[in-house]
């Protein structure tokens, strides 16, 4: 039973960095003038209200992906565990943003809604 209690610990903080990674990249991209055309259509740009929360989120998911990394690895494999979490991120959003634009937004709420949702699980086992 125990094994199983640091298993499902283990497996849910790892899931949390990764998702919390994929919802950084994903609102810091739409912050960028470039992607949020690929949404919005040419010659429009966020308000700079948005920007500054997209900017802001993407801050604070990275954060948490990297909060998560050294509570699963400590804090001297947790840079690495957190340096892997982010390639694997920036290559899911690189991919998502090169076949299907319009998926970021999908893909970006349902990570933070994993990484909260993971989060909640690994605090509580």
């Amino acid at each position: 039973m125990n094994d199983l209690h640091t298993g499902l610990h283990t497996g849910c903080l790892a899931l949390a960095a990764l998702a919390a990674a994929i919802a950084g990249f994903a609102a810091l991209s739409l912050a960028m003038d470039r992607h949020w055309e690929q949404l919005h259509g040419r010659w429009s740009e966020p308000a700079i209200p948005a920007r500054q929360w997209l900017r802001a989120g993407g801050t604070l998911g990275l954060l948490a992906s990297l909060a998560a990394c050294i509570a699963l690895r400590g804090a001297g494999q947790g840079w690495v565990a957190w340096a892997g979490m982010l390639t694997l991120a920036g290559v899911s959003l690189a991919l998502t943003l090169s076949y299907a634009a319009r998926g970021v937004t999908r893909l970006g709420y349902g990570a933070a809604i994993a990484a909260f949702v993971a989060s909640a699980a690994a605090l509580v086992t």
